[in-house]
């Protein structure tokens, strides 16, 4: 029985049919762009593809999507094509083909102005009870797609989990005022702290996802990289982030000090992984505590070897005088 990975020449796509074969698990890629990784070029808006790429199979891994960076490059309609007419083809023609475990890759994105807590508040604490409030089409349309999936496992029976995935692209970031800050590594150091993750473990999060979906049926799960906080850190860490990380993890002055780096003031918002910890089983690797050792050895580069392997895909053919992508 084979495991159907949408969007399989993008970043996680590829991370995880990479990942498959080497394990020796049938496994079949479709993305709208030919790579090395896809089998079947083909959109998810197209039935007739979807149906054929779906022939026995027991799994899907839901990752194809138009993403943050297209909202300034796509219309809007583009959005709910892709992203909610994409994944109804999909759920539907996995009902009528009795696929076993459908997980789909959700995005932090999704709790958009929940993020955003007034000057004087506390660092939000993010998971999976916390209410999305999405901000922008990427984020509303991923939403919908999530409610889609919840429906189709109450109405039909379909196992489906949900995989709030946080960040874990390479390209240098879109907030030209940050790139003007911080080297791009110190920024994606900061960001394993509480906003990144490491590719390699959102594919491990997937596998097991899929192994377990059948027996939890539906769920939601934060996928980020463990936080060196606790949720009492709360209040301090909005506006003196340093102490408390000095506080939780006293190796880290050395390494940023040995390379100039430095912390910001203080964190909007802190991603909470305890619920895919403990439901799923799942143990993230490369997470800010491995970033610190890794940097502290000698190495530049804190990414796993997969990641490291994949490396930067960009999600647009032209390139932008203003960063990677446009903002809207």
């Amino acid at each position: 029985m084979t495991t159907l990975v949408t969007g399989s020449s993008g970043h996680l796509g590829d991370a995880l049919v990479r990942t498959l074969r080497a394990a020796g698990e049938p496994v079949r890629g479709l993305d709208v762009t030919p790579s090395p990784t896809t089998d079947v070029v083909a959109s998810i808006v197209a039935r007739d593809a979807l149906r054929d790429a779906l022939a026995g199979a027991h799994t899907v891994l839901h990752t194809a999507t138009l993403h943050k960076p297209h909202v300034a490059t796509h219309a809007r309609q583009d959005f709910v094509d892709v992203n909610i007419t994409g994944t109804l083809n999909l759920l539907e023609e996995s009902v009528a083909q009795g696929v076993r475990a459908f997980v789909f890759t959700s995005t932090t994105s999704v709790y958009g102005f929940a993020l955003q807590p007034p000057p004087q508040a506390p660092t939000v604490w993010v998971d999976e009870d916390l209410a999305p409030i999405p901000k922008n089409i990427y984020g509303v349309t991923k939403l919908a797609a999530e409610n889609l999936c919840a429906l189709f496992q109450r109405k039909f029976g379909l196992p489906c989990l949900i995989l709030r995935t946080s960040r874990f692209f390479p390209e240098a970031d879109d907030d030209a005022a940050m790139r003007a800050a911080y080297a791009d590594a110190n920024i994606k150091l900061n960001e394993l702290t509480h906003r990144r993750v490491d590719v390699a473990d959102v594919v491990e999060a997937h596998r097991l996802a899929a192994a377990k979906a059948p027996a939890i049926g539906f769920g939601r799960y934060v996928i980020s990289a463990t936080p060196p906080f606790e949720r009492s850190d709360a209040a301090r860490m909005r506006h003196d982030l340093a102490a408390v990380l000095a506080e939780r993890v006293p190796q880290a002055a050395a390494v940023y000090a040995a390379r100039g780096w430095r912390v910001p003031s203080g964190l909007g918002r802190v991603y909470d992984n305890a619920h895919a910890r403990a439901e799923l089983g799942w143990a993230p690797q490369y997470d800010f505590l491995y970033a610190l050792r890794t940097l502290a050895a000698g190495s530049d580069d804190f990414r796993s070897p997969l990641a490291q392997a994949i490396g930067a895909k960009g999600y647009h053919a032209e390139v932008f005088a203003d960063g990677p992508y446009p903002v809207d």
